[in-house]
């Protein structure tokens, strides 16, 4: 199946009207550029284009105004366009329950920079990319507190390295997991969103119920549909640099009020906004879909029927979701979950990032404060700082999940029992040495473990004489006949059931000590989580609609 969104700013769109507040229009040609660096950003690819944007989160909003429309809509089931959750071995488990038995939900937003239809062809340029492999160009997590009382968005730029999982597709074909760092948007040309997500997952630790994928008409005709959405500038800007680079949009200073094609520009838009990377465009992107939630909350027409059906078309078919969505009674569920939450505690960030070692033009989870953002979203802490030291239910949330699929608890995989202790075989990895930060591994921690367990009952454990890197310690596993087994090991060295990961590394039940257990009989307990999002993540709050995107120098008129 293919799926479509966009693909960079080199091939823009024709401007088209729709701005209030001032914008200039103009018909300009399609260029096609190659992208360079700019300042210090993020660095992108020239030819591959970014998307448009996560207009998945469009949807989502869009469908969560709709109640009054919904038996309007019922007919669309037919056009839901659905693929498989998860292409990876590592299949994880829902998240937790709260105290109240409340169920926290993660929503992977997706833009495709697949260029495979006349409209979307048209709206994304780039004829050299026309019907090729689509990238992953965009990619959010959203993060729904199970409270129902915050929500948390973190976009990682597709610029990222990371180690791609064995992927599977559903008719059995094979993507043999990486050997390097790959670029992340590469995730989708192996097999489909399936494998994105669980690229994010071995990346995180974040279990994700779900997906959603957006293509530029969606953009463009969610845009129209809503009436147009506010954004500001700073000073007046024209995205377009001497040898026709740029997304074409052209906005007065101030507020402008944007839809259609100029809509899309914006979410385009890398040169002339901040530093010309794609940071700023993300920062942009953020500003864009917080004004969308806001005017979705105030704006009075969306009580019109007619509109309310032509805002759910809208959305059903630009979309592409996993198979757990796949009927408009359980996105409308959906939906409504999500609009239990103010803008005022939805925040905006992008991952924490630094230049990537092993080439400067792509970027790396940044060490410490990337996985104290995945490790907020794990625990469910809201990102903006207003969390409460005891779970409370907020107004309207049901103290057990709801039917929709999105709350329901994962079934996890069906597994062998365990064997007996004497019985299981064990390896035992020295990876002291850490990952992020690593540092000398401590001498024979290996056999120190293997000699704890063999006390402990498991005869055949046995310091493996290789050596790795792991911040904390874990314990892999290669087929689900040996997932009962790795329990019991981990339960037995005092390990949380979360260290216990299923993996294509290894080949059996294989302990990696880790950083947090360098001496003793029993790991080093973590840290206490952060309770705001670090500053290098750049949170935005929901409410904030005085934020105007700066203005990179060489791009006003």
């Amino acid at each position: 199946m293919r799926h479509s969104s966009v693909r960079g700013e080199g091939a823009p769109a024709p401007a088209a009207d729709g701005i209030s507040g001032g914008g200039t229009d103009s018909a300009i040609p399609r260029q096609r550029g190659r992208g360079g660096r700019r300042g210090d950003g993020v660095p992108r690819r020239g030819r591959r284009r970014v998307l448009r944007w996560v207009a998945t989160t469009l949807a989502l909003l869009i469908l969560g105004t709709a109640g009054a429309g919904y038996l309007y809509y019922q007919y669309m089931n037919g056009n839901i366009r659905t693929d498989a959750l998860n292409l990876g071995d590592n299949k994880l488990s829902a998240p937790k329950p709260n105290a109240f038995g409340q169920t926290p939900l993660n929503i992977l937003l997706i833009g495709s920079d697949a260029r495979d239809g006349d409209e979307n062809k048209a709206l994304g340029g780039a004829s050299d990319t026309f019907d090729g492999p689509p990238l992953a160009d965009v990619q959010m997590l959203l993060h729904l507190s199970a409270d129902r009382s915050n929500m948390s968005v973190i976009s990682m730029p597709r610029d990222t390295l990371l180690k791609m999982p064995k992927c599977t597709e559903p008719n059995g074909k094979v993507h043999q997991a990486s050997r390097g760092l790959v670029q992340t948007n590469e995730s989708l040309s192996r097999g489909g969103p399936g494998c994105t997500v669980a690229a994010w997952q071995e990346l995180t630790g974040i279990p994700i119920q779900h997906f959603m994928v957006i293509d530029f008409k969606g953009v463009v005709s969610m845009a129209d549909a809503i009436g147009g959405v506010p954004v500001c500038v700073q000073q007046n800007v024209h995205s377009r640099t001497k040898d026709g680079k740029g997304s074409g949009l052209k906005l007065k200073a101030g507020e402008n009020v944007i839809q259609g094609e100029v809509a899309l520009q914006w979410l385009r838009t890398r040169y002339g906004f901040e530093d010309g990377t794609d940071i700023g465009r993300t920062h942009a992107q953020h500003l864009y879909m917080n004004s969308l939630a806001r005017e979705f909350r105030k704006n009075a027409k969306l009580s019109n029927p007619v509109k309310l059906n032509s805002l759910a078309q809208a959305a059903i078919e630009a979309m592409v979701v996993d198979t757990g969505l796949n009927k408009i009674d359980k996105l409308y569920d959906l939906s409504m979950e999500l609009k239990k939450v103010p803008t005022g505690r939805i925040t905006m960030t992008t991952m924490p990032w630094i230049y990537s070692p092993q080439d400067s033009n792509r970027v790396e989870p940044k060490p410490v404060e990337a996985e104290e953002l995945f490790r907020m979203v794990r625990e469910d802490i809201p990102l903006d700082g207003q969390g409460t030291a005891q779970p409370q239910p907020s107004a309207g949330a049901s103290t057990a999940p709801s039917g929709a699929p999105s709350t329901a608890p994962t079934t996890p995989p069906a597994q062998d029992p365990a064997a007996p202790p004497a019985k299981i075989q064990v390896l035992v990895r020295n990876a002291s040495g850490g990952k992020n930060t690593p540092e000398a591994r401590a001498k024979g921690r290996g056999s120190d473990i293997a000699a704890l367990l063999v006390s402990k009952g498991f005869a055949r454990a046995q310091a493996d004489g290789q050596t790795a890197g792991e911040d904390t310690s874990v314990v892999r596993y290669a087929s689900l006949d040996q997932a009962g087994d790795a329990q019991v090991v981990a339960a037995a060295l005092g390990l949380p059931a979360t260290s216990v990961v299923r993996s294509t590394d290894v080949s059996g039940v294989t302990v990696f000590v880790g950083k947090d257990w360098r001496t003793g009989n029993a790991p080093t307990p973590p840290p206490p989580a952060p309770t705001k999002a670090p500053d290098s993540a750049r949170p935005l709050n929901g409410d904030n609609d005085k934020e105007c995107m700066a203005i990179q120098p060489g791009f006003t008129w």
